[in-house]
């Protein structure tokens, strides 16, 4: 019973929720839990770069202002040889993104 009352409060408070404080809720979910995400750059049609095992992509803030910069950053295996798959010779590394890219990040369907 006090887990349908639970469940039930938790449907409520969602359903409460504008749609911007539950998008905020859901980020906070996925940062806390990760994605295991791919990133994809392209030039034109052609794939330059692959990133295996990205927690999340994050924005950068200014350091005085606190605004949103122009590039989106995170950690990931960058796929030299874009086999989609993380090789032992392949290590994780930092990179940053321009929202000027043409880049899709989706989570990997094999993680």
């Amino acid at each position: 019973m006090r887990v349908c009352l639970a469940a039930l409060a938790c449907l409520v408070f969602a359903l409460a929720c504008t749609q911007e404080t539950q998008n905020t809720l859901s980020r906070a979910v996925q940062n806390w839990t990760g994605t295991d995400g791919v990133l994809e750059i392209y030039a034109g049609e052609t794939l330059v770069k692959r990133f295996l095992h990205i927690d999340k992509l994050s924005t950068a803030l200014g350091t005085n202002d606190g605004q949103a910069r122009e590039y989106r950053f995170g950690y990931g295996v960058l796929d030299a040889n874009q086999n989609g798959a993380a090789d032992p010779d392949e290590r994780k590394v930092y990179f940053e993104v321009s929202n000027f890219s043409t880049y899709v990040f989706y989570e990997d369907p094999n993680g």
